[in-house]
């Protein structure tokens, strides 16, 4: 099911400096902020109005900071696997499922497995709003590093 056009999507994930690597052979901070990167410009040449907020692992203040978006309306929200598919990490999935319903009327939820399949997971619920030249394109870093 495609929600339509013109619409923003907000792309919430663990900031790379808040994921424990140690579960991960193989993958390290640089890596995963590379990885990261390319896909957010993947998403930029493929036409999508993506909003980017790298959360830390803190429940509290990572809803402060997807709370700070509310004047915004976002159609989608892509939650990213880091967040979703660790044990530790499920009051954090918790709070940011409840706050941008609460805060997002409406709002659809998308799932990727890893920074690569996130334009999968969107062409699920949303089309590009544009397609845009290589560089182009809305990313907002909410880090906190």
């Amino acid at each position: 099911m495609v929600a339509g056009t013109g619409s923003t999507v907000l792309s919430i994930g663990l900031h790379p400096s808040a994921v424990d690597y140690s579960r991960y052979p193989g993958l390290d901070e640089a890596t995963l902020t590379a990885r990261i990167e390319a896909g957010e410009a993947t998403l930029r040449e493929a036409g999508f109005d993506i909003v980017t907020c790298q959360l830390p692992a803190a429940p509290d203040e990572a809803e402060a900071m997807v709370r700070a978006y509310e004047p915004a309306t976002f159609q989608v929200a892509m939650i990213g696997a880091g967040v979703r598919m660790a044990a530790e990490h499920t009051l954090l999935f918790e709070r940011l499922v409840n706050v941008l319903t609460e805060t997002q009327p409406g709002i659809r939820f998308c799932f990727n497995t890893s920074p690569e399949s996130t334009i999968d997971a969107l062409r699920r619920w949303v089309r590009p709003t544009t397609v845009l030249p290589p560089g182009y394109g809305n990313s907002v870093d909410q880090s906190t590093a």
